[in-house]
This record gives structure tokens, C-alpha cells and sequence, in this order.
């Protein structure tokens, strides 16, 4: 999915509830509604990054959206775009998406299934819901490359959740390891990526990596992890530190997504749809795309090409007046 905005804001909420004993604090983060471009456009509630946290290990990105009544808004409809520097994450709860890459993917992204692209040193894809689509509602997550491996070559999988039953939860294990289940699909750095579905009143004791910060995105749902009220949309964060975490359910099911992963102990420049180290990576990998795809002066360069998609590539934007700096 592309990221149309330029300046992002953000607002950061963080509440200790009375009587909370020791350990890492928890920080509740407030999401932010974001357009995807037009005057029907589909919008969608962002929680990473923000200006307090930019990452959780090495999740650079964190896009929740639905559900949406395709009728109305025309549902995702993103065009040719490209990436550097790290993997993309679809999850999906409902719908179905097509993606098409320049790799020659053209995949269906629907529940339950990891769609995973790695975009390593540049690579373009399309994303547009199928026409048979009423309803979209899912997860759009990035994930940035270490430096070590952020020039690899563009690649894509599928690959089906691992299901695991923890306590009252039915989880869907879909990056790394969590409890006995394990998703068998190719990541750089140590990380998790998990569903959790809980009935109404019940609760649930996640094995974590004490190694790994973490986040819970609450999709639906009356949901309090560790004593902490999380309203749907809101992400909570947890520091590197704990071994476990009991989320539990109040009057009605709560859906949430667990990400994680050791600290990334990286510096990066991510802007528009590029990730690099230094505010030259991203300045020379957005000077390749327009001049290659939007200029058409090399289709077969830098982000190759997709001769199956119909719709023109996205041009963009134009750099802010100042250097990016580096975060983390």
C-alpha cells in the first residue's frame, strides 16, 4: 500500500492504571485517520509511525482500516507505486484484494493468508480490491530491512496463518513463532506477527519473547491487556521485558493483532514509500522512480515494470525543502 502523506502527525496517550505494579509500562497509542487520495477515498486509521515511537522491533508502519463498504468509497484502488528497504505485510479480516508486482506476482490477498513482498533494493506493486468485494477490512504493515539486507533482491510469497488455541483465543500465527505454532515465511530480522480472536468474556495468556518489544492493535472489541482499557483501533505498546501478556475480553469478542520483535538498534529515513539510512537513499531511489517509471525512461530499471496493470504509475511527491533525519 502506498503512503500518500508527506508531514505525519501524531498523538501519543499513555496511562498507568491505579495500583499497577512493577514492570514496564504500557503506552496506549492513539491512531489517526489517514486518506488514500480522492474525494471517495477509502480512509484509514494509522498508529505507526508516530513522532514518540517510530518502531516495535522492526515494524516501521502499521495501516487498520474497515470495515468499509466498497459501494461507497470505491474500495483500495492504489496503483503501480514502489518500495525500497523493507517488506510489506496484507492481512486481511475481510474482502479480497489483487495484488500485482514486478516480479510477475499476481496474487489474491484474502483472510488468513500472509501476503508478504520484499522490496529489498526496489520493487513496484499494485493493490486493488476485487470486483466481488463488498466489504474490505484488514491490515497494511511495513517492516524495515536491517542494513544488512536492505539491498536484496525483490521478492513475494503466500502463505497460510499457523493456527494455535491459547486458553478462550484462536490465534492465527502469521510472522515468527508464538506458543508452539510457527509461520513459515522468510523475514530479516527476529520478529512476530500473530491474529488473536476472543468470544465475549474470555481471556488469554500470550507467550512472549521477553527479548522482543511489542504491540496489541485492538480491532474490534471491549479489550484490557494487563489491566489497561484499549479501545478499538489503539495499539498498545509494551517494552522489551515481559514474558507474557493477558489480554481478556469484556461484552463483546475482541479481534486484536499481535506484532513484535527484538529492537531494531537501527537509525532509518522512511519517507513516502522508500526506507533507507541516510536522506541520500531516499532522495536517489525517488530520482530513479520518476525518472525510470513516471518519465519512462528505463521501465526494466531500478523497479522493473508491470505490463499486466492497467492504470498509470503513481508519480511522487515532491521532497520536503530540508534533509530527512534519521529515526528509531
Amino acid at each position: 500500500m502506498s503512503n500518500l502523506e508527506r508531514d505525519p502527525g501524531e498523538v501519543l496517550l499513555e496511562q498507568r492504571p491505579a495500583g499497577a505494579g512493577p514492570g514496564p509500562a504500557i503506552e496506549i497509542l492513539e491512531p489517526r485517520d489517514v486518506p488514500l487520495g480522492g474525494p471517495r477515498a477509502m480512509s484509514v486509521r494509522r498508529t505507526l509511525p508516530q513522532r514518540a515511537r517510530s518502531l516495535i522491533g522492526a515494524w516501521c508502519f502499521l495501516d487498520h482500516y474497515g470495515p468499509d463498504d466498497v459501494a461507497r468509497t470505491g474500495g483500495m484502488d492504489v496503483p503501480p507505486h514502489p518500495h525500497t528497504g523493507l517488506q510489506t505485510v496484507s492481512w486481511l479480516f475481510r474482502g479480497e484484494i489483487e495484488h500485482r508486482d514486478s516480479v510477475g506476482t499476481v496474487s489474491l490477498v484474502r483472510p488468513g493468508e500472509l501476503n508478504l513482498m520484499t522490496a529489498g533494493r526496489g520493487i513496484q506493486h499494485s493493490e486493488r480490491s476485487t470486483p466481488g468485494t463488498e466489504v474490505l477490512h484488514g491490515a497494511q504493515l511495513w517492516i524495515a530491512l536491517p542494513d544488512g539486507a536492505r539491498d536484496v533482491a525483490p521478492a513475494f510469497e503466500a502463505v497460510p496463518a499457523a493456527p494455535l488455541e491459547l486458553g478462550d483465543a484462536r490465534v492465527q500465527v502469521f510472522l515468527g513463532g508464538l506458543g508452539a505454532a510457527r509461520a513459515e515465511a522468510r523475514v530479516f530480522s527476529e520478529l512476530v506477527a500473530a491474529q488473536i480472536d476472543l468470544p465475549a468474556g474470555g481471556s488469554t495468556e500470550l507467550p512472549l519473547d521477553p527479548a522482543f518489544e511489542h504491540g496489541l492493535l485492538v480491532d474490534a472489541g471491549d479489550a484490557t491487556v494487563e489491566g489497561y482499557r484499549v479501545a478499538p483501533a489503539h495499539l498498545a505498546y509494551l517494552e522489551p521485558g515481559r514474558a507474557s501478556l493477558r489480554v481478556t475480553s469484556g461484552a463483546s469478542p475482541t479481534r486484536a493483532l499481535l506484532i513484535g520483535g527484538r529492537p531494531l538498534g537501527e537509525s532509518i529515513v522512511m519517507w513516502w514509500n522508500f526506507v533507507g539510512r541516510a536522506h541520500d537513499d531516499v532522495a536517489e531511489a525517488r530520482a530513479r522512480w520518476q525518472a525510470e517509471v513516471i518519465g519512462g525512461g528505463d521501465p526494466a530499471g531500478r523497479f522493473g515494470d508491470i505490463p499486466t496493470d492497467p492504470g498509470p504509475p503513481l508519480p511522487a511527491p515532491e521532497l520536503p525543502n530540508l534533509r530527512l533525519k534519521p529515526r528509531g
